[in-house]
């Protein structure tokens, strides 16, 4: 009997694969714990049109996260930092700064687990974190850092 399995099954395959197993598994296991359906017609159709619904949606969170990674990458955002003498800087700026500072200057809002620092910024000067927008995208957002006054 062919089914089309609804969930991941561990012993036969992932969801959307059409698998064929023995007749009594099917009746049995499979579908009384809507695990799949049988493939019937009607059934491959539905499989087939929901298949090109979720990668026309893909296909669109894809151009939503490139449009988001050129809008980032083209302005940088500016933060200010308390400095001592000799250019020491008073506490430092993490993503949670960087997050917040998105939303008020350029009205972004990104969560601050997606951005990537490999440490916190310390220094004045101009730094580059890393913004991973999209499992195929990753933006490069431009931090300004100046002294406070």
């Amino acid at each position: 009997m062919e089914i089309i399995l609804l969930e991941d099954v561990k012993s036969l395959g992932k969801k959307g694969e059409i698998v064929k197993i023995n007749e009594g598994y099917a009746r049995n296991f499979v579908l009384p714990k809507k695990l799949g359906l049988e493939a019937t017609p009607k059934n491959l159709n539905d499989l087939k049109l929901t298949k090109v619904k979720e990668t026309r949606l893909a296909q669109e969170e894809l151009d939503v996260a490139k449009a988001l990674a050129l809008k980032v990458a083209q302005k940088p955002v500016k933060l200010s930092i308390k400095v001592g003498e000799g250019g020491r800087t008073f506490g430092s700026i993490s993503t949670k700064e960087i997050a917040i500072a998105l939303q008020n200057q350029l009205g972004l809002e990104i969560d601050k687990k997606k951005m990537h620092l490999d440490d916190v910024i310390k220094t004045l000067g101009t730094h580059s974190v890393s913004i991973k927008l999209h499992k195929d995208v990753t933006a490069q957002l431009t931090v300004v850092v100046t002294e406070a006054k």
